[in-house]
């Protein structure tokens, strides 16, 4: 397993289909209420079939630098996932989920603080971006612990599952913050 530790619970891990889909899909359809009303593509979603399907997919991208998609272990086992959804032009943006009941005990935010890291260090990005839906309380405040900027509100970003578009605010990290800090 490739994987980057960060700290002695947690590390993260580039995801091995047939290894971690049934974990990872049981994590997702066990938080499936809390998720989806933020993440479309949780609908879509069914079975350990289509986790299978996805995690091969994101390790073509990693594999094409495309994109870094990496599963969250906390304990030794899995708690959720975090990702560079698109990588180019030396900016990536973050997107990430963490079942519900690893909630609250700072995982995500160590998780996070490990990308900006691994995408200053290893991929030389100069911006890093998080989108949060303006409702989302808990994403929203993931990327201002993390030291993320406020940039401004996107409108009418993306049509979530209620079918109708939400607000997006537009969160940074820069190259030159990261080494100031």
């Amino acid at each position: 397993m490739f994987a980057y530790q960060v700290t002695k619970d947690l590390k993260l891990a580039i995801p091995n289909p047939a290894r971690d889909s049934e974990q990872v899909f049981k994590l997702i359809d066990e938080s499936r209420n809390s998720m989806q009303k933020w993440l479309p593509w949780v609908a879509e979603l069914q079975n350990v079939e289509d986790e299978i399907r996805f995690l091969k997919h994101v390790n073509t991208n990693f594999g094409t630098g495309a994109s870094l998609n990496v599963v969250i272990y906390f304990r030794q086992q899995p708690a959720g996932m975090i990702s560079f959804n698109h990588i180019n032009n030396n900016r990536a943006d973050i997107g990430y989920w963490l079942a519900e009941r690893f909630r609250g005990r700072g995982i995500m935010h160590q998780a996070v603080l490990a990308m900006v890291d691994i995408g200053f260090h290893e991929y030389d990005l100069n911006r890093i971006e998080i989108e949060a839906a303006v409702g989302n309380d808990g994403s929203n405040y993931v990327a201002q612990k993390a030291g993320f900027t406020l940039e401004g509100t996107l409108r009418e970003n993306r049509r979530l599952l209620d079918g109708c578009f939400h607000d997006h605010n537009l969160y940074a990290f820069l190259r030159r913050d990261w080494k100031n800090r």
